[in-house]
């Protein structure tokens, strides 16, 4: 295969963004995956290894919300969901970890409608 292939200028681009964004206590990080019909996104604790919350496209409360939404749409419905569970928990500062995905698309939509839900990042 080609040294261009796209899943090693992926891997390329996990690699960069993880060395720059960690997550602490005071400021963990909301990590997005995403498959060919879900989303997935979740909030982690680097330094204590720990997952503070989690939100996907096929959780039992947004499914029914998402089921006949199109993808950018069901992906604003995660963020703000993950955003409302963040809050109660007392997060408020997060930082953004749009893993191997660029910044546009589903990724654009879930970290817009989570600071429009009050997270800061």
């Amino acid at each position: 295969m080609a040294k261009d292939h796209k899943l090693v200028r992926a891997e390329r681009r996990r690699r960069r963004v993880r060395a720059k964004v960690v997550g602490t206590p005071e400021r963990p990080r909301l990590t997005v995956a995403k498959s060919l019909k879900n989303i997935f996104a979740q909030i982690v604790d680097d330094e204590n290894m720990k997952t503070l919350a989690a939100c996907s496209s096929m959780s039992k409360e947004i499914a029914p919300k998402v089921a006949d939404k199109k993808k950018t749409e069901a992906a604003a419905i995660v963020g703000e969901e993950l955003a409302k569970i963040a809050t109660t928990m007392g997060i408020k500062k997060v930082a953004f970890d749009r893993n191997r995905n660029l910044y546009h698309g589903r990724i654009k939509a879930l970290a817009e409608a989570a600071r429009g839900a009050g997270l800061e990042f």
